[in-house]
């Protein structure tokens, strides 16, 4: 990979209009990075351009070009010719080795960082990855990192929520579009999903696909003659027969702890946080410790305001799995909270100690350390921070730390 430190002659000589709305950086953080690897920031785009980068911050994913929507008459031609090449905002971010290395995470998002990006708890974060809505393109000491891909379609599951629906209609809606496309398994990252009021439909030819598989028109008040009929009981994590009746349930074995966990899942998913603590303790009774599961129970603990039992739970996924690196984070910060500083400094230096590219360690541990007044030590986590992820919706704080590089 070309590092970001020492600009690559990649795009040296072309001239790079940016179309759209950018979904991971700013525009002028975009044309920054263009001219660092060689290109020429064009003001539209016209037929003189190379290369067009189609923002996916406000256009469909997986849609087809609208080419003569976007492009007058000329640039079209150039387009179809093959002399202008389009490329997504993520595929040139690929182009310029920006999500390809195994280290570089500087144009990658922590769950942390995707929540805060995005306004949403960190606990919707984790469901949408835990359902496959969203996929890690890496994971590092089991922390995930998306990339720009990945944050375009959480933006758009975050504005159906926005629209007011649950997170268990987004994903029955999104399952049910998937049967009908052969192949495909998440259809808001492969397909041409667009969303209308409180519906999620699939866009294929010139008509449009309700979660039902009924074909839409283009035109107001047509009613789906199957949406009224009752389809089959949904079973928990999506799709599977019908929920057997109460007299075969009485037979049925006792649940593993995989199924617990599950179970658990979808209590977290109602809002029943107590219930699926309990569910996840009988995991854990019945299976023995599991890191990832007493992390889970941490995290809930945590939203439900037991700081204590949080920070007991956090330490036993650590002494399950000492490379637990956002373990180590988070008890960092629920050590914080409990007024526990020196504590919490040695949390996430461990966290550190384990991975130094972790940049959400160095932030809490730079804002500790201002807390604690020990601003030169602070500076230095502060400018790691911004070196590693300049894009955060924390570099701007970062950023006003360090043009003030005195007592906070």
């Amino acid at each position: 990979m070309v590092s970001n430190d020492r600009p690559s002659e990649r795009l040296q000589g072309l001239r790079v209009a940016l179309v759209g709305k950018l979904a991971s950086m700013s525009r002028r953080d975009a044309t920054r990075l263009v001219r660092q690897h060689g290109g020429i920031v064009a003001e539209r785009a016209d037929p003189t351009v190379h290369l067009v980068v189609m923002g996916e911050g406000d256009l469909p994913l997986g849609d087809a070009l609208d080419l003569d929507a976007l492009f007058d008459a000329p640039t079209r031609r150039a387009v179809e010719q093959g002399s202008i090449e389009v490329l997504s905002e993520t595929d040139l971010w690929d182009r310029l080795g920006l999500v390809d290395s195994q280290r570089d995470v500087r144009r990658l998002y922590t769950p942390a960082m995707l929540a805060d990006l995005l306004g949403v708890p960190i606990s919707v974060i984790r469901r949408w990855h835990r359902r496959g809505l969203i996929v890690p393109v890496r994971e590092v000491r089991r922390l995930a990192y998306f990339d720009f891909r990945e944050v375009a379609a959480a933006r758009r599951l975050a504005e159906m929520l926005a629209a007011g629906m649950s997170p268990r209609a987004i994903e029955k809606k999104l399952a049910s579009l998937a049967r009908y496309v052969p192949g495909v398994k998440r259809p808001l990252a492969q397909l041409s999903v667009i969303v209308e009021g409180k519906e999620i439909l699939l866009r294929q030819g010139d008509g449009l696909i309700e979660p039902g598989g009924q074909l839409r028109f283009d035109f107001e008040g047509a009613e789906s003659a199957e949406g009224s009929r009752p389809g089959p009981a949904a079973m928990p994590f999506g799709g599977g027969e019908p929920a057997a009746p109460p007299e075969a349930s009485r037979h049925a074995e006792p649940p593993t702890p995989v199924a617990m966990c599950r179970m658990a899942a979808e209590l977290e998913d109602e809002g029943g946080l107590e219930l699926a603590v309990q569910m996840y303790r009988a995991a854990l009774a019945a299976g023995g410790p599991v890191a990832e599961i007493c992390f889970q129970v941490a995290e809930l603990l945590y939203r439900l305001g037991d700081l204590c039992g949080a920070r007991e739970r956090y330490y036993m996924a650590i002494e399950l799995d000492e490379n637990y690196v956002e373990a180590r984070a988070n008890l960092g910060c629920v050590l914080a909270e409990l007024g526990q500083s020196e504590l919490a400094i040695a949390a996430f230096e461990g966290a550190l100690a384990l991975y130094g590219d972790y940049a959400d360690a160095h932030f809490h541990l730079a804002r500790m350390l201002d807390e604690l007044g020990r601003p030169e030590q602070a500076l230095a986590h502060w400018r790691a921070f911004l070196d590693l992820a300049p894009d955060s919706p924390w570099a701007e704080q970062a950023r006003a730390r360090l043009a003030n590089q005195v007592d906070p």
